[in-house]
């Protein structure tokens, strides 16, 4: 492995990637595990509940542009300190609800914690003032990767022990914790400040140009897999005949198999680039997805599904953040990654939807690899094109 990180990088790396890892697991990865518990005391439906995570995606995708272009222009250690704290005051208000329309009115309002905490504005505060930014992204991305594996058994356990208000009052005392760390380790947004994009820079222009335009693609076809499957794997597997047992094992080889493909790009330092990571990565998916059409119900063929999948999807989360600097410069980053974030809500917030008509349509999940392999083609080609584009 090349050296360990600057001790600048190391100060950032340690911020962004608990914040991160505290963020997506009380706003995010721990959602579902509220459903059952709230539907039993207030008898709403999988539905309603549901809504209110569609709500804040769909306001996060429209927030995600301001906030990068706060980013740019003032830096994001304040920003991401506000956000965290909202997400922990939106937790603490949901522990409290009773109503619908309230509980809509939090997780609406939750789209602007979400797209001032997470991915976005954290990873345009790692562009600006990583000394190897790449290097920082995939360390960031090696700590989060565990944010399902310890949050969603904790939160399992706070509702179990606790109840689900008081549990949401827990997580909502660990979502303060990224705003502490935000105003301790980042430098004052001050020195961020002059480092903002000049005003010749024009966001429309340069989401026009192919780079762009190829990108959107890709991250957009990746988004619509990676929610499909995260909402329909399971039954998906179920229905081709495997035993629970191999099914479980599948799924939860996700993590660990993303895990090592982010330390191994991590080892190899400056010895890749983005460019050849996400043509790799891209290439991955559509392989997986006819691996997984095409494989015997025997869990040995299906590991070869998973572990295309997960590796794929795992360097995919990098080279969204630091392959776009690569690609399209480091210039306006924050506002370009916010549009790119917008791009993928809609293909996120429908695919679960659209996979679960086709299924109830045709009766099965017969078809949903052939178009998830569909989709990943097209997203290779789209990323393919991108990559080809010289740098701004």
């Amino acid at each position: 492995m090349e050296g360990s990180p600057p001790a600048s990088d190391r100060r950032l790396i340690l911020c962004i990637a608990i914040g991160q890892l505290i963020g997506w697991g009380t706003l995010f990865s721990a959602f579902p595990l509220f459903g059952a518990p709230i539907a039993a005391e207030l008898g709403w439906t999988s539905s309603e509940f549901n809504a209110g995570l569609t709500l804040a995606l769909l306001v996060s995708g429209l927030a995600a542009v301001p906030a990068g272009r706060w980013v740019d222009r003032r830096g994001g250690r304040w920003l991401l300190a506000l956000g965290g704290w909202g997400g922990a005051v939106l937790l603490a208000a949901w522990s409290q609800v009773s109503a619908l329309p309230a509980y809509w009115a939090i997780w609406a309002a939750m789209g602007l914690a979400q797209a001032t905490a997470l991915w976005s504005p954290a990873m345009a505060v790692v562009v600006a003032q990583a000394r190897e930014p790449v290097r920082a992204i995939t360390g960031i991305t090696f700590i989060t990767g565990f944010t399902a594996t310890l949050f969603v058994p904790l939160t399992a356990l706070l509702i179990e022990r606790l109840g689900w208000r008081e549990a949401l009052l827990v997580l909502a005392a660990l979502q303060a914790i990224p705003g502490f760390l935000a105003l301790w380790l980042l430098p004052p947004d001050e020195a961020r400040a002059k480092a903002a994009p000049g005003a010749g820079f024009d966001l429309g222009r340069a989401m026009r140009s192919p780079a762009f335009l190829g990108l959107a693609g890709a991250l957009a076809a990746h988004a619509f897999i990676g929610v499909g499957l995260g909402a329909h794997a399971i039954p998906l597997l179920r229905e081709r005949g495997l035993a629970e047992a191999s099914v479980i094992a599948l799924v939860s080889l996700h993590g660990p198999f993303q895990v090592a493909a982010r330390l191994a790009l991590f080892a190899l330092g400056r010895r890749v680039t983005m460019r050849g990571v996400g043509r790799i990565a891209s290439a991955l998916v559509p392989i997986a997805m006819l691996a997984l059409g095409l494989a015997p119900p025997e869990f040995a063929w299906l590991l070869i599904y998973i572990l295309a999948w997960a590796v794929a999807d795992g360097l995919m989360t990098i080279v969204r953040a630091a392959g776009v600097a690569e690609i399209l410069g480091r210039e306006g980053y924050g506002a370009i990654t916010g549009a790119l974030s917008a791009v993928t809500v809609l293909p996120r917030t429908l695919a679960p939807v659209l996979i679960a008509l086709i299924s109830e349509g045709k009766s099965g999940y017969g078809p949903v690899p052939w178009l998830l392999a569909g989709l990943g083609a097209l997203g290779a080609a789209c990323f393919a094109m991108a990559a080809a584009q010289r740098s701004r």
